[in-house]
Order: C-alpha cells, then sequence, then structure tokens
C-alpha cells in the first residue's frame, strides 16, 4: 500500500491505505475524526463535506489519493469548545441546528465561502449552502447564523 501524506487540521497526517479508498471512510475509520457523516454516498447531500484547500468538498467520494500534500480541514479543525470558530458560536446564538447530521458539512460550506468572501451577501450564503440538504427545516436560522458570523469576523 502506497504511503499518503496530506495536511489534517492543520498537522501532517500520513496513511497506508488504498488509494482509491474514499477520504470519508479514511477519516473515520483510521483517524478516528467523527464529523463528516456517510449521507448519500454520492458526493450531493453534503453531510461528508470538508475543505480541501479553501473549497466545501465532499469526502465520500473523493479518493484519498486526490488529497496528497493538500490541506484538509474538518470540522474539528474549525475551532475548539474552549474557542469556537465564529460560524459555531453562530450558529448556537441563532439555534440553527436541530439534529445535528448536516451541521457539520453546512458549518464547513459557510466557512469556505468566508475564506473566500469574508462579506456574503444572503443570496451567496444561500448560494453556498445550497448543495448541503437539511431535513430539519433550520435553513433560516442557518443563513443568519452565517451572516451573523461573517460580521462578526469582520470587527
Amino acid at each position: 500500500m502506497p504511503t499518503i501524506q496530506f495536511k489534517l487540521n492543520g498537522a501532517t497526517a500520513s496513511v497506508d491505505v488504498d488509494p482509491d479508498q474514499t477520504l470519508l471512510n479514511v477519516l473515520r475509520g483510521r483517524f478516528g475524526i467523527t464529523s463528516p457523516h456517510f449521507g448519500c454516498g454520492a458526493g450531493e447531500c453534503g453531510a461528508c463535506c470538508l475543505m480541501v484547500g479553501d473549497r466545501a468538498m465532499a469526502s465520500c467520494d473523493m479518493p484519498m489519493w486526490s488529497v496528497a500534500d493538500k490541506d484538509v480541514v474538518t470540522l474539528e479543525g474549525l475551532g475548539t469548545a474552549e474557542q469556537p470558530h465564529p460560524l459555531q458560536r453562530a450558529f448556537i446564538t441563532e439555534q440553527a441546528m436541530q439534529c445535528g447530521y448536516c451541521v457539520s458539512g453546512i458549518l464547513i460550506s459557510a466557512a469556505a465561502l468566508l475564506a473566500r468572501n469574508p462579506s456574503p451577501t444572503e443570496a451567496e450564503v444561500k448560494a453556498a449552502l445550497d448543495r448541503n440538504l437539511c431535513r430539519c427545516g433550520s435553513h433560516n436560522r442557518m443563513v443568519r447564523a452565517v451572516l451573523r458570523a461573517a460580521s462578526e469576523m469582520a470587527t
């Protein structure tokens, strides 16, 4: 098995793995990273989203070879319980989550948006979150939370 190296939440990671195995399976099985969830298995629902560089990407259909020498950030890399990311604080303040299954992917999609566009419009936030499915109906609160975090980060 080849060794694949990449950065995971800011730290160098190395794993001997079949290069065609999915990033989601490796993160959950080998690294104990549980925030990205398996949803559809086809990269369509957003439950498994994480950041590769500054882009939110589905990890359920992403082969390991595609992240070699790249920066990968999961929800565990955004903030901590002691120092949550502004998005995490805003989601708590706006009560922008219900069951939580989709929230990791949504937070990652929002973080990727804010990394590229620190002052998004409501329409831009909605477009960035469009690929993330939430069956609990929290979308309006999630959009408010992203806008709140953007405002907080700007000050």
